[in-house]
C-alpha cells in the first residue's frame, strides 16, 4: 500500500479536501491521511511514500523530520532542503538569469546591527551607502521590503495575477493584493489577455522547474503590457476554500491530488543522497546567463 501523508497546521479545508479527494478515487494501492509524528532518532524511519508539506516553514521540528524522511527515500513535496530560497535577492538574481523580468533589486544592510554584533563586526561594510548609485539602478518609485519571508509591499501595476503551479498543471488567477484576504481572488468574472496569460504560464513553469519545485505559487505584476515576476517562491500560500472560492479551490484540490498520486505511483525512488552537497541540489544543469541589452537607461518604466 502506498501511503500519502499530509502535514498541515491551521489550514483545514484545503489539506482535508486533498485527503478526501485521493481516498474517494478508490485507487486500490493508494491511501492518504494526516501525517502523525513524534520524537524520532537519527536512524528512525517515517513510513510514508509521499509527504505533502504545508507547515514546516513555521515549525523547525517538522522541517527536521521532513529532511530525515527525504534522506531515507520519501518523496517530500516540496523538498525540505529549500532554505536558501527564502533569500529574495538571490532568487531574483537567479530568475533574472533565466531571462524572466523581475523588479530591479538591490540588497541593503540592515539599519540596526544584527543580534550579537557591533560596529567592529561590520568593519567590511562601506559607509555611507552610495544611495545615488542605488537609486540610479532601481529607479523611482522604489520600495523597501524584507529580504526573507513573504511580505507583500505595494507596487505600481496595471494588472496583478497569481499563478499556481502543481506538477505539470498551472492556473493563472486574477488577484488583488489590496483587497481583504477573502476578496482577493476572482473566478469566472474576469478576462485576461491571451498573450499575457501565456507569458505568465511559460514563466511560472520555467521558474518552478529551475527551482525544482512540484508545488509553487508565483505572483506577477503587469505594467505597460510587460510582466514582472514579483514573488517567486510561495508554496505555503493560504489556500482555504473561503479565500480561493469554488472554481479555484476545486481546481487546486484536484490537481494536487493528481500530483501526489502520481508521486506515490512512481516506481523510481528519490535521488540517492550520498553527500552533504546532494542536499542542496536546485537544478541539475546551470542556466546559461542571459546577456543584458546595452545602452538601455536604468530604472523602472514609468507608470501611465
Amino acid at each position: 500500500m502506498k501511503k500519502i501523508g499530509l502535514l498541515f497546521g491551521i489550514e483545514q479545508t484545503f489539506a482535508q479536501s486533498v485527503i478526501d479527494c485521493i481516498n474517494n478515487r478508490n485507487i486500490s494501492n493508494v491511501t492518504a491521511g494526516s501525517l502523525k509524528v513524534g520524537a524520532l532518532g537519527i536512524a528512525d524511519e517515517i513510513k510514508y511514500n509521499v509527504i505533502f508539506d504545508r507547515v514546516s516553514n513555521e515549525v523547525p521540528f517538522y522541517r527536521s523530520i521532513l529532511k530525515l524522511a527525504a534522506m531515507n527515500g520519501t518523496m517530500v513535496v516540496n523538498s525540505p532542503f529549500t532554505d536558501c530560497m527564502d533569500d529574495k535577492f538571490i532568487l531574483n538574481s537567479f530568475i533574472s538569469n533565466l531571462g524572466i523580468n523581475v523588479p530591479k533589486t538591490v540588497v541593503l544592510p540592515s539599519k540596526e546591527h544584527p543580534p550579537g554584533t557591533n560596529s567592529d563586526t561590520m568593519r567590511n561594510l562601506e559607509y555611507p551607502i552610495d544611495w545615488d548609485k542605488v537609486f540610479y539602478y532601481v529607479g523611482f518609485p522604489s520600495y523597501i521590503k524584507p529580504n526573507h519571508r513573504n511580505s507583500f509591499q505595494s507596487i505600481e501595476y496595471d494588472e496583478y495575477y497569481r499563478c499556481f503551479v502543481v506538477g505539470d498543471a498551472a492556473k493563472v488567477m486574477f488577484y488583488n493584493p489590496d483587497k481583504p484576504l477573502n476578496q482577493r481572488y476572482i473566478s469566472g468574472e474576469w478576462l485576461i489577455n491571451t498573450d499575457i496569460e501565456n507569458k505568465i504560464l511559460s514563466s511560472a513553469f520555467k521558474i518552478s522547474e529551475a527551482l525544482n519545485l512540484d508545488f509553487n505559487v508565483i505572483d506577477f505584476a503587469v505594467r505597460d503590457s510587460e510582466i514582472f515576476a514579483v514573488e517567486l517562491f510561495n508554496p505555503m500560500v493560504n489556500s482555504e476554500y473561503d479565500i480561493l472560492h469554488n472554481e479555484n479551490f476545486n481546481w487546486l484540490v484536484d490537481k494536487t491530488a493528481d500530483l501526489l498520486i502520481a508521486k506515490a505511483s512512481e516506481k523510481k525512488k528519490s535521488k540517492e543522497i550520498t553527500a552533504i552537497s546532494d542536499l542542496f541540489r536546485v537544478n541539475e544543469s546551470k542556466p546559461s546567463l542571459i546577456q543584458k541589452p546595452s545602452g538601455k537607461k536604468p530604472g523602472r518604466p514609468k507608470a501611465k
